[in-house]
């Protein structure tokens, strides 16, 4: 089984699904809706692709203040989580994105792709940053029991 990883922002959701050893991330696509609470064929596209890819949990990024203070995009994102997990019946993990988001644009300046570009892909990288941040950490905490 794999774990699928998400961005949710405003307007767009970046996906990213793990390989079935659950140790490498890939970004599959950035999906998009034109109103910010129109949620439903975004969850209908989210719910397709755990099908497809035969996920078993979801990891959401949690965008928590630098600060470690909760701001507004928390209470739809905690809210986004409970529609998740009763649409598709699958565990939806929070997890910090801080800086995601910057280090996707970084990685994307140091491979060269141009400033103009960077928004067709950033959310797309982000939601694989989220996903492997979360398996590196299984991976840590599991290298520590042994």
């Amino acid at each position: 089984m794999r774990i699928m990883g998400l961005d949710f922002g405003s307007k767009t959701v970046g996906v990213a699904v793990s390989d079935p050893l659950g140790i490498i991330a890939t970004g599959v696509e950035i999906i998009r809706r034109e109103k910010e609470d129109k949620l439903r064929q975004t969850l209908a596209r989210i719910e397709a692709l755990v099908v497809e890819y035969e996920v078993d949990r979801i990891v959401l990024g949690f965008p928590k203040h630098m600060n470690d203070s909760e701001g507004d995009r928390v209470e739809k994102t905690k809210a986004f989580q409970e529609s998740l997990e009763r649409r598709t019946g699958l565990p939806v993990i929070l997890w910090d994105e801080r800086l995601t988001t910057v280090a996707a644009d970084k990685t994307m300046m140091e491979v060269g792709i141009r400033r103009e570009d960077r928004k067709k892909y950033v959310d797309k990288i982000a939601a694989t940053f989220i996903l492997q941040g979360y398996m590196d950490s299984l991976a840590n905490s599991s290298d520590k029991e042994a």
